[in-house]
């Protein structure tokens, strides 16, 4: 045997394998194929030196990882819009030909698989990488796991170079399978397909993902323009090269038949072997594309069409109180176990406390859920009464008993003890050390519940009093990672200025926005609250006031704040530690925007952070809502109607984005 008969029994093997976990259509038997791979072994324990780095043998995975590198992607993952039913569809089907100006575009419609976002590059044919969505620009390495997903080709058919995206995902049989398996040997139940995919593919050992039955569809060619006219063309490629597409993708080419083809998936959606959650609708030719453009976070060329809900009944057995970062009080339903769409439900929201009285539901009662946009479970009525009464709003704080609130205009009761609540802590102190805010590098969810439960970390002041020694004690908590901390806790310190404090602090309604005039008045936390010490509740919100972009409302929230009995200790705290940073006075040079007051709004193209320092360096001022005084509402992607109608009332003038970019140069 010489190696190109090796190499040609690679590429025998492989094609199988593409038949099997791909076409799903075999032609030989299962002996025959495990025939094929001894003989296949046989050579490459024979003839090492032989081995193909693409050979199905390859996939026997490594040592385990102890965590994933992460990759950076020039093309972001961007998410979908979604739409819930035919008049959303029928809106985004109209927008798409009024921006190309009447014409009308062939739409591609593809199930939308319920799996997990993958990226996979190859490079002259050859896999070389496998990257999770992340935040959709940064995702994490998992290509050793990739690789153990059979339908996943190691080399493609051609020696091609090109990035593709999909869904790594389990059919329904399998992981039933897996269950089963599972419930024999008396472990715990995965829950759902979706999940147990996702948790798979970020195993730390590959040898673990490659016992689970994976298998991937793709759904997109990142530049796809560069090899083909439009979106089905593509696909076409990639599945020329032997990469997994999805058979059942179809084209439209007006609204009747869009709408006919949305109209019967309604009835396929159970026969598929996998589940979906609805279809994703795109514009098929990439020109289009280009000319329609993104936001942010969508392209505007796709959106994504869910199925009706599905609905279940069960018994209502008692209502939770959870208490949000901001002080927010949530009513949460728990509930008798029910399956909906492969998950377990047994919580649902109600929303809030008008709510439960508007539905009436008590102790006992069997009402009706479903999955809010196949995700969130809701309670819509109740089908029959329970012995109990109906649930009363609570009174006081579950967590600090503290008399709950609710302001006049707003349904949500709210616990005013901000930074003193138990229940608010957690989501405090993550709120406070957050990027946008005081941004301490390295303290998330998981290390801040740590610092909580050992009690190192009780308000957000203790953060500055952390020490190497008191780290050293947490579970897998080294030297360097402790001395890294403390290192980011100094360095946010002596970084902080007055509005990102301001910010951080978590009052109600002051964003990063209307923190900046509020510093740039009083320039430091201490000469704030001198300034509320030295005058009543009246006097010092009609100061607050005469603030650009200060209401009375916004006035009264930081006059509340300040003279709380359990925010003032943890100020004083701050203080005393050093935590009081300093705004120095912005010198506004001329431009084109000197002495305009701007309101950004809506979802844009760019970080709508990067759009007020531009506002700013070109002279102007960002408010945070409309008033007489602004001078432009920035619009972007589904602007509210609450600013659109204020900016009606004012006489505002309302621009895009591009329009703002054409004001400053």
């Amino acid at each position: 045997m010489t190696r190109d008969d090796y190499l040609a029994l690679v590429d025998e093997v492989t094609e199988h394998d593409r038949r099997y976990y791909v076409d799903a259509t075999p032609t030989i038997s299962d002996v025959e194929y495990d025939r094929l791979a001894k003989q296949l072994v046989a050579i490459e324990v024979a003839h090492p030196d032989w081995v193909a780095a693409w050979s199905p043998t390859r996939r026997v995975g490594h040592e385990p990882v102890s965590d994933f590198p992460k990759v950076t992607r020039p093309v972001a993952m961007l998410s979908l819009d979604n739409s819930y039913d035919e008049a959303d569809l029928r809106a985004f089907y109209d927008r798409v030909v009024k921006s190309l100006d009447g014409d009308v575009p062939v739409f591609s419609v593809e199930p939308k698989i319920d799996g997990f976002g993958i990226e996979l590059v190859y490079k002259e044919g050859l896999l070389t990488l496998g990257a999770t969505r992340g935040d959709g620009r940064i995702g994490e390495d998992v290509t050793a796991n990739v690789k153990m997903v059979r339908g996943v080709p190691l080399k493609l058919s051609e020696p091609r170079t090109i990035t593709v995206r999909g869904e790594i995902y389990m059919t329904k049989a399998e992981f039933a399978a897996i269950n089963k398996a599972r419930e024999e040997a008396g472990e715990e139940l995965f829950k759902n397909p979706r999940n147990t995919a996702a948790g798979s593919i970020k195993q730390q050992d590959p040898r673990e993902v490659a016992k689970r039955p994976m298998r991937t569809i793709l759904y997109e060619v990142v530049d796809g323009e560069r090899y083909a006219s439009g979106h089905l063309a593509s696909l076409e490629l990639i599945k020329r090269l032997g990469l997994p597409t999805n058979a059942k993708n179809t084209g439209a080419k007006d609204w009747d038949e869009l709408i006919a083809c949305v109209h019967g998936w309604q009835d396929q959606r159970d026969a598929l072997a996998y589940e979906v959650d609805g279809l994703v609708v795109k514009v098929d030719d990439f020109a289009m594309r280009g000319a329609l453009g993104t936001t942010a976070k969508f392209p505007r060329w796709a959106i994504a069409y869910k199925f009706p809900a599905r609905q279940v009944t069960t018994v209502l057995r008692d209502i939770e109180v959870n208490i949000g970062r901001t002080g927010t009080v949530t009513p949460v339903a728990l509930l008798d176990p029910v399956d909906i769409s492969g998950t377990t439900v047994s919580r649902a929201s109600v929303h809030n406390w008008d709510q439960v009285a508007r539905l009436g539901i008590g102790k006992g009662d069997r009402v009706l859920i479903q999955k809010a946009g196949e995700i969130i479970p809701e309670i819509l009525e109740v089908r029959e009464k329970g012995p109990g009464p109906a649930f009363e709003p609570p009174t006081e704080c579950p967590a600090c008993k503290s008399p709950l609130e609710r302001e006049e205009g707003r349904v949500a009761l709210m616990c005013p003890n901000r930074l003193g609540c138990p229940a608010q802590l957690l989501g405090a102190i993550e709120f406070f050390a957050s990027r946008h805010q005081l941004n301490i590098d390295g303290l998330g969810e998981k290390l801040v519940r740590q610092l909580v439960d050992e009690g190192l970390v009780k308000d957000v002041a203790d953060v500055f009093d952390l020490t190497v020694p008191q780290l050293l004690g947490l579970e897998r908590f080294g030297k360097t990672s402790a001395q890294n901390l403390v290192k980011a806790i100094a360095t946010a310190k002596e970084a902080a200025t007055f509005s990102r404090l301001l910010s951080a602090l978590g009052i109600t309604n002051v964003g990063n926005v209307l923190a900046k005039p509020i510093a740039q008045k009083y320039r430091r936390l201490s000469a704030l609250r001198a300034a509320c010490r030295a005058k009543d509740t009246d006097g010092f919100v009609a100061e607050l006031q005469e603030i650009e972009g200060v209401g009375e409302i916004v006035a009264l929230h930081v006059d509340t704040f300040l003279r709380d009995e359990h925010v003032c200790v943890v100020l004083d705290k701050l203080e005393q530690r050093g935590v009081d940073p300093v705004d120095h006075v912005i010198e506004i040079k001329e431009g084109p925007l000197t002495g305009k007051t701007l309101v950004v709004t809506g979802t844009l193209t760019q970080p709508r952070a990067d759009v007020q320092k531009k506002i700013e360096l070109a002279g102007g001022k960002v408010a945070g809502s409309v008033s007489k005084k602004t001078d432009y509402l920035v619009a972007g992607a589904d602007t509210g109607k609450t600013k659109l109608d204020a900016a009606q009332k004012h006489g505002v003038k309302v621009i895009s984005e591009d329009e703002l970019m054409a004001l400053l140069g």
